[in-house]
Order: C-alpha cells, then structure tokens, then sequence
C-alpha cells in the first residue's frame, strides 16, 4: 500500500512515519513542505482546505491518514476560523476525495469531544458536549469525514507526548530542572498516551483484515491527573538517569490556573472496543510513560 501522512512533522505524524514504514511507501506531507530532519516531503496547507485535494490526485494514495491539526487549545479561542478550517473543513476535502476513490482513511480527534462530566470513562456512542472552539472544530471535523460516506477510522485520543516535538512532558523535564517548586493541575483527570503507541496501533489496524469502519477510543489504560503524571515524570527521569533531582510538585485546582479555553475535568476514554474490535492489548499509562523516559 502508499500511505499519505498529513502532518509529517508534529509529534504524531512522525511517529506514524516510522510504525507506517513496514507496510509500503509512505509519502509524509507538511505546511512547508520539510520534515524535522531537513528533508523534503510534499506540501499540504490545512489552512486552505480547497488545495487539498489536488495533492491527493496527484500522489493517489491507497491508504490516507490525517495526523494534522490545529491544536493550540487555548488561542483557538482568539482564532475560531483558523481552527476551523484545520480541524473541520480540510478533513472534510480529505475524506471526500477518499470516498469517492475507494481509499479509507484514518482520522484522529480528542477527549475535548466531551464536557468532562462524566462518572465513568466515555465510550464511543456517548454523547458529545465540547467546551471550546478547539473541541468543536474537531467534532466538527469528525462529523465531515463521517459524512463523506466512505470507510473510516476515527480514533479519538489524549493527553498525547513524545520524546520529541512540543508537550506536557517536555516541559515538565525542562522547568523542574529549573525549579525546585512546581504547582500542577490535580482536579483533570485523563490517560496519558504516548505518541508511539497511537502510531504502532494504526498500524496493527491498517493490517487487519477486515474491513471495519467507524469511531474507536485510542489511549493508554488507566488515569491520573496533570499533577500524578508531572510526579509520575520526574520519578522516572530520576531512576532513568535523565533527572539529577526531582522538583516538589504542588497540586492547585483548575481555577488556580485560568486558561482562556475549558477543559474537560474527566476526561478517560474507554478504550475496550479497539482492543476487541482488533485483537489489541493497551499498555498502563505507566508503562508507556517508562519507555518514553527511556527514548530521551
């Protein structure tokens, strides 16, 4: 198969460069149309959806998966359009063209689907209730794809880091080798989940062999909060070696930390439909976070 990887240079879209690799040419894309290592890769503009379509005509795939998005939660406040346009009409163009080609795609969202209220972990046919624009625009985005009529995967994730790119967990490794006192959220709950295993499981997916479509939760298993994955952090980057001293971590409330977007104060995804769906066993979160520690 050619695999099409939209956003072949976030923390996603690189990992999915190296799981997708086995299974045939793949061929990234981003904005500039250069990866993190300098090299060359097709040029494709979420923020002007209409020429997306004309770069799958060219390339023509036989498997697309879109690992581009606009995700800065909180300015996504200020610039509703651009979200939009990233999040909501670009998947759209994509998943258009995918249907009318025969070609399935694979699609990712968030936890920011749901408004948090939850007493249990959210399944697939929950209901959806989105904050902010940011959450919107990608429930928006999967209603497009699902609305093209064409074979589909939607995995829904959180709480994504990597060893590389921007996240939770580089920061947290780069400001408590700084400080000595860090405060850190306790009252959001969520599952950590490495970009890897987000990666590896696309492509256990892309090998089955059925031909199932539809929407799945994909996390790690478990839950903590921003304050029990920064202590969870700098636990193992100590025992690692990565950390000469781990920094003492304050837990504040949500309202002690103002953001211009809301989040979801729970936000546990069940994730039993994938593995029975595909046969898949999801690692604990602490597991993931251990061999990420490790990669650094």
């Amino acid at each position: 198969m050619t695999v099409l990887v939209f956003g072949g240079n976030g923390q996603l879209g690189q990992e999915l460069l190296r799981a997708l690799a086995p299974l045939g040419p793949v061929v990234a894309t981003t904005r500039n149309g250069q990866l993190p290592d300098g090299s060359p890769c097709e040029v494709a503009d979420f923020n002007a959806p209409d020429a997306l379509a004309a770069v799958l005509e060219r390339i023509q795939p036989t498997v697309v998966v879109n690992a581009a998005a606009y995700t800065a939660v909180d300015r996504a406040e200020g610039e509703r359009d651009a979200a939009w346009r990233a999040n909501a009409e670009a998947p759209g163009v994509i998943a258009r063209w995918c249907a009318a080609a025969g070609v399935p795609l694979v699609h990712y969202s968030t936890d920011y689907v749901f408004d948090g209220q939850g007493r249990r972990p959210y399944r697939e046919d929950d209901a959806t209730a989105p904050l902010g624009v940011y959450g919107e625009s990608k429930l928006a985005g999967e209603d497009a794809v699902r609305a093209a009529g064409g074979r589909h995967l939607i995995f829904r994730t959180a709480w994504v880091y990597a060893p590389h790119s921007a996240n939770f967990l580089r920061t947290m490794l780069r400001v408590g080798a700084e400080r000595d006192v860090l405060r850190v959220v306790a009252d959001q709950v969520g599952t950590p989940t490495p970009a890897a295993l987000i990666a590896d499981v696309t492509a256990q997916v892309l090998q089955h062999r059925g031909e199932l479509s539809g929407t799945w939760h994909l996390t790690a298993e478990g839950e903590t909060s921003w304050h029990g994955f920064a202590e969870a952090i700098f636990a193992e980057a100590v025992a690692a070696g990565k950390l000469a001293r781990a920094p003492t971590v304050e837990a504040i409330t949500t309202a002690e930390y103002p953001t211009p977007a809301k989040r979801p104060a729970y936000s546990h995804l069940d994730v039993a439909r994938i593995q029975s769906d595909f046969g898949i066993a999801l690692p604990r979160w602490q597991d993931g976070l251990k061999r990420v520690i490790a990669e650094i």
